[in-house]
């Protein structure tokens, strides 16, 4: 089966997954940026799994809180990354990495 991008709305600002739209990431991101970003983020979701299962709230709210800076960093929370500046893009990206990276490296 071959690796296919989602479907991605005309002004490029959504993904479309079964039917539903969730923002892209900004595309502006580098992509070695993007990866380890996307490695925090699911480091940081199997976290919130793992908190679930040992019924642990702190932990829970710890994962989820990385979940959303890594989300954020994306681009795909928060302010639109089109409605950004080209610096503010960046910094938020920078920011989000250098937070993530300083809490837990990715696995």
């Amino acid at each position: 089966m071959a690796d296919q991008s989602p479907e991605r709305t005309p002004d490029g600002h959504f993904v479309v997954v079964r039917g539903r739209k969730w923002r892209a990431t900004d595309p502006s991101v580098p992509e070695e940026a993007a990866a380890r970003l996307r490695r925090h983020l699911m480091s940081a979701r199997r976290a919130v799994r793992s908190a679930l299962a040992e019924s642990d709230a702190s932990a829970e709210a710890a994962a989820r809180a990385r979940v959303n800076r890594a989300k954020t960093a994306l681009g795909e929370r928060g302010t639109p990354w089109w409605e950004q500046s080209d610096r503010a893009r960046r910094e938020r990206w920078e920011d989000g990495l250098a937070e993530l990276d300083e809490q837990a490296p990715p696995e």
